[in-house]
């Protein structure tokens, strides 16, 4: 089926980006100031004019791949009239505050990345929707139009967006010292790693499995504690509750003071990260990529 664009209705999809962003045409309608009898009126008459369904109604409510298609678009145009409005000075009405979505992984947020955010903030006066994913899959994200900037290891170009290196994060296999004593008193090798516990952060996340791989051959094979938070990912190993890869920055406080230990010092993975960003000429985007820029090169491995 084909869609004609010619003639987009942007207050319609406004309604549409509305209900994608807070998952109901109710809370939708409280952000636009409107009535959700409005807001659906407005959602359905687009549908009728492109011809397909944007909005799968459910709990929460899901965009389709159109809808993802035409967010994008709407998120491109909002900042393209905001960097407009700000180079016009006084001569025209100043937009809402805008907000730019951005994919980012945990383990950044935690270190590194708040350093860059705060800074681009600061200059620009612009709002951000942080979306947490995995480092290897915040590209999709950026395929998707959901996003217009990404934390990625993901190294494939995404059409549209250019990819430059930031540089690596460092990670170290920790443990408590009682849980060293415990599970370790033989050493780490394939066998001791068999019955030990550790911490993934979620199913994907291969960081234990991959140190495992290159310092000892083979792939972990202990029980498994599920933790998707990386304060928490420290605060359990430094428990007991497990062993498990930590930031070298976050850990090195710990490291010094005994309070963690290294399993294998002289084996430590890095982790390549990439910022994709794409490809709009506006100041906002460019402010962005500078501070992001910026701060990896202060707190990550060349």
């Amino acid at each position: 089926m084909k869609h004609c664009f010619t003639m987009l209705d942007y207050p319609s999809l406004a309604a549409v980006a509305a209900v994608v962003a807070e998952g109901s045409f109710e809370r939708a309608a409280s952000v636009l100031g409107m009535t959700p009898s409005a807001v659906s009126q407005r959602v359905r008459g687009l549908e009728e004019r492109l011809g397909a369904i944007l909005i799968l109604r459910g709990v929460p409510c899901r965009p389709t791949e159109l809808a993802g298609t035409l967010c994008a678009h709407l998120d491109r145009v909002r900042l393209l009239e905001h960097d407009m409005a700000g180079a016009l000075g006084g001569g025209v009405a100043q937009p809402a505050p805008l907000t730019l979505r951005i994919a980012v992984n945990a383990d950044s947020l935690a270190t590194w990345f708040p350093q860059a955010i705060a800074a681009f903030a600061g200059q620009t006066g612009l709002m951000l929707d942080l979306k947490l994913d995995d480092e290897a899959h915040t590209a999709q994200s950026l395929r998707s139009g959901e996003v217009l900037a990404a934390v990625t290891a993901d190294v494939r170009p995404v059409q549209g967006c250019k990819v430059t290196a930031l540089g690596a994060m460092r990670y170290a296999a920790c443990a408590s010292p009682a849980f060293v004593a415990q599970h370790f008193t033989r050493g780490v090798s394939v066998q001791t790693l068999a019955c030990a516990p550790y911490l993934r952060f979620d199913r994907r996340d291969r960081l234990q499995a991959r140190w495992a791989i290159e310092a000892h051959g083979a792939e972990p094979a202990g029980p498994v504690h599920w933790v998707p938070s990386t304060p928490a990912f420290l605060d359990l190993a430094l428990a007991g509750l497990g062993w498990s890869m930590h930031p070298l920055s976050l850990v090195e406080p710990h490291l010094a003071s005994g309070r963690l230990v290294e399993l294998a010092p002289c084996h430590r993975i890095d982790v390549a990260l990439h910022w994709a960003v794409t490809r709009l000429h506006t100041p906002s985007l460019r402010h962005l990529t500078e501070a992001v820029r910026q701060a990896a090169r202060q707190s990550l491995v060349p």
